[in-house]
């Protein structure tokens, strides 16, 4: 065994021929055999308001999804942007730079990480860990894995930390190249981010505190009061037995009583008031969850109208707009990590982005026709590359040497359109002001000899 090595300190021996290596690139650092859901001394709190008042960590938001509301919203919220369109704007990034990153992230499911990427504007920030594997003499992360949000800490100094037990009350930290925090409005007094189930949470707790006594309100006084009256020298189980009685009349509408005693329906009139004050708070609640998550509330009330739903919709689509900033934010972190360490920081890395196709076409439709009709001519590469259309699609455009050919064939056109076409076509090639004049000349000999035909003919 070889001994030769350097105590570092009193309890700590290093060996030369075993240095102390860091994780494989390709081994889980978060995993929740390491991970320790407490308190620590020396980071820095999450200033949640909702967090501080309960006294407990994001993960108390996660209940939240089990309501229907907010769940349906946060599905909404999900498919609005992997509805987007999505890909790599090249830039000036070179050819194999380009070619290498869509080939990595073709092998990634990008569905699932862009799913795990879009809890950032739930929960305000979202830990991915990055496992990195060769491939040839390169590295790229063979997968990007959201982590719990609760395990991850930020410190004084806005550092993250992962939460492992074996790492003392500092937490451990986490290293740049094996991390990337997807978060919504981090400011470095709140590194932690803006969650927005924070906005739902009292909402929702109402909701459902007000359901549970909307559902007693209507146990008690939806159905109609059963009264009975008993003989007032009636022993205590005689009235035990008319209770039981109306008890299984309020069930099966039949019931056996005594003779001597009578039973009386009630209708439960004059709470229909009580019962809107529940209705009216339900409402309430929902509403404020509506505009917490999508912005709106005209796409889900029962009184909107076609103006205000789609006045809601543009809205949303401002929501969208922002979600898919934050995820094409941290996927081009991770492509950037990739191009440093495969080829060099100072190498232009592509971008990734998220669009809506028929906004995008429109505008550069708009601007490619202003640029056409200024003299600009594309080519068929560039109309393939913008708008994405198949070999074929398009014709190649005719040389100036070419002359266009026309259905008529000169056998048919009459006399004055034959000299016309000679004398044009007999024009040497001159300048384009000499161009212009001539063309002003033969324009104003062609209307003559027009109306010298034209009165010719009245004569005949």
């Amino acid at each position: 065994m070889n001994n030769t090595g350097l105590w570092v300190s009193p309890t700590e021996f290093v060996h030369f021929a075993e240095p102390q290596r860091s994780p494989p690139l390709n081994r889980h650092i978060a995993t929740r055999g390491r991970a320790q859901a407490s308190d620590f001394g020396s980071h820095l709190p999450n200033p949640d308001p909702i967090l501080k008042a309960q006294g407990k960590d994001i993960a108390v938001y996660r209940n939240l999804r089990s309501s229907a509301l907010v769940g349906g919203n946060i599905r909404r919220r999900k498919a609005a942007v992997l509805s987007l369109e999505r890909g790599l704007q090249r830039q000036d990034t070179a050819n194999k730079v380009e070619r290498f990153i869509t080939d990595w992230l073709t092998d990634l499911d990008l569905d699932r990480i862009i799913r795990e990427l879009l809890d950032a504007p739930l929960f305000g920030y979202q830990p991915i860990e990055l496992l990195w594997r060769p491939v040839g003499r390169h590295w790229v992360p063979q997968d990007l894995l959201g982590k719990p949000a609760e395990w991850f800490f930020y410190d004084k100094n806005n550092a993250l930390h992962f939460r492992a037990k074996d790492a003392g009350p500092d937490g451990e930290p986490c290293d740049p190249q094996r991390f990337v925090v997807a978060r919504q409005d981090a400011t470095y007094a709140n590194p932690y981010g803006f969650p927005d189930l924070s906005m739902c949470f009292w909402p929702a707790t109402f909701m459902k505190g007000g359901l549970k006594f909307w559902v007693q309100f209507t146990e008690k006084y939806g159905s109609p009061w059963v009264i009975g009256q008993h003989p007032r020298g009636a022993t205590d189980g005689e009235t035990e037995l008319l209770l039981d009685s109306l008890e299984a009349m309020v069930q099966d509408a039949v019931a056996a009583i005594p003779d001597d005693a009578s039973v009386q329906i009630i209708e439960a009139a004059g709470k229909a008031g009580s019962a809107d004050v529940y209705r009216q708070l339900l409402e309430y609640c929902r509403s404020e969850i509506n505009v917490a998550m999508l912005g709106q509330n005209q796409t889900t009330e029962k009184d909107t109208n076609h103006a205000s739903a789609t006045a809601g919709a543009e809205v949303t689509q401002d929501i969208r707009d922002g979600d898919a900033a934050i995820v094409a934010s941290a996927l081009n972190a991770c492509i950037r990590h990739v191009v440093d360490l495969n080829f060099g920081p100072d190498v232009v890395a592509p971008r990734y982005a998220l669009w809506q196709q028929e906004e995008i076409d429109k505008s550069l439709a708009q601007r490619d026709k202003a640029l056409t009709e200024s003299g600009v001519r594309f080519t068929n590469a560039y109309w393939q590359r913008t708008y994405n259309l198949q070999d074929g699609d398009l014709q190649q455009a005719p040389t100036r040497g070419d002359k266009p050919s026309f259905a008529e064939t000169t056998q048919h056109r009459a006399p004055d359109q034959a000299a016309l076409d000679q004398a044009i076509n007999s024009l040497p090639a001159e300048p384009l002001d000499q161009l212009t004049e001539n063309l002003a000349n033969l324009m104003f000999m062609a209307d003559t000899w027009g109306r010298l035909s034209t009165t010719a003919d009245r004569e005949d």
